[in-house]
């Protein structure tokens, strides 16, 4: 059973003001090796990561910016440490990076977990434990990397290993099979009270027969708010995703927000987000038809969200469920919003509290330009 880590960041977000987050829903091509996908455009891909990083650093037009996703396995290895050092310098206080990483085996994460173990130690003793238990130090490990520069500038790194895999990760062969993560962080950021999660792709589905990981995000946030008075403001999936509207996202989420046995009061007002990679993503041995992309954005239906339709975006209901959506498309795009006020529906309000503020495309020779634009707001590579 997964279990659930608070951790207190430093992060002084302004008290009610938008909060801002990108969506980074670039292409992954994911080749499969011996035991593990690694990126097959290892330079190439470093080079559209770091033309985003670059472009938030810069300040234009993100200048707002303090959630930035990229999605799943999207970073490669050998840059890791480049991908830290970078943000570290370059990027402004009270910012939150989520990455995925390429697959690595259990023993690089663990040394990984080692190295980062003043904000690790948890994960890294339940990793110990696994490894305690059989010669599992070859399974591969799909891995994300939520790096934080808190307020006095002081720069901390979480790691989580995925806990479910999909059919490409899994094999009767346990020796290749996917090492399953033991935990996920809740960050609890103060002194502005925002508390947030950042999951990977199926963990947000997985299921047994005991328990599942998103009724275990519900009662720990439902503890929270009975013991608190505070809540999950903001869960964060990123994803590598060839079904991003298969049915059963839209029964979790209907479940999630629906509250129909009882009262979830931890999670009513929550906020997810989906970025997923583009349409361009190539998996070895994984068939795909019109399928990736589709990042979108989830809030409760007591939220008022209008209904329209444009090139790049639009809102619904995602087929009747209890939520109101913001879906974006499929190519290769950033999308630059604002996470909704904590607010229900009520006529002194706003009546759109989800606002889009700017959709980029990606231009070679290396440049993110705004759509419709000829403004190139990223130096070229």
């Amino acid at each position: 059973m997964v279990k659930i880590l608070d951790k207190r960041l430093h992060l002084d977000f302004p008290l009610g003001y938008h909060l801002h987050c990108l969506i980074a829903q670039i292409p992954n091509v994911l080749k499969r090796s011996e035991r593990f996908f690694t990126l097959g455009n290892p330079e190439e891909k470093w080079r559209q990561v770091k033309a985003t990083l670059e472009m938030v650093a810069t300040g234009a037009p993100l200048r707002r910016l303090h959630f930035l996703m990229l999605p799943e396995s999207s970073v490669p290895m050998e840059r890791f440490d480049e991908m830290l050092s970078y943000i570290e310098q370059n990027f402004r206080n009270n910012t939150v990076t989520m990455f995925g990483v390429e697959h690595v085996p259990l023993s690089e994460y663990r040394k990984l977990l080692q190295r980062f173990s003043a904000d690790n130690p948890e994960a890294l003793a339940l990793v110990e434990t696994d490894i305690a238990s059989g010669e599992i130090l070859g399974m591969p490990v799909n891995w994300c990397c939520i790096a934080v520069k808190e307020t006095n500038g002081k720069f901390r790194v979480f790691l989580e290993a995925k806990t479910h895999p999909f059919r490409g990760e899994e094999f009767l062969d346990k020796d290749h099979d996917l090492y399953r993560g033991r935990h996920f962080y809740m960050f609890k950021g103060e002194p502005a009270c925002f508390n947030f999660m950042t999951l990977i792709c199926l963990d947000y589905l997985y299921r047994d027969l005991y328990c599942s990981n998103i009724r275990q995000i519900v009662d720990h946030a439902n503890h929270l708010y009975f013991t608190k008075r505070r809540f999950l403001d903001a869960l964060f999936v990123i994803q590598c995703n060839p079904k991003p509207e298969h049915r059963t996202y839209r029964e979790v989420l209907s479940g999630f927000y629906g509250e129909y046995l009882e009262d979830t009061p931890g999670v009513r007002d929550t906020v997810t987000v989906f970025g997923n990679c583009s349409n361009e993503t190539e998996i070895e041995g994984v068939e795909s038809h019109d399928g990736y992309g589709v990042s979108f954005v989830a809030i409760s239906a007591r939220h008022k969200m209008a209904r329209v339709r444009e090139q790049e975006f639009s809102t619904d209901d995602f087929d009747g469920a209890p939520i109101c959506r913001l879906r974006f498309g499929t190519g290769t795009r950033l999308y630059f919003f604002n996470l909704p006020l904590h607010h229900e529906l009520d006529p002194r309000s706003s009546r759109v509290p989800l606002k889009l503020h700017a959709v980029m495309q990606w231009k070679e020779p290396g440049s993110w330009v705004r759509t419709g634009e000829e403004k190139a707001y990223e130096h070229l590579i």
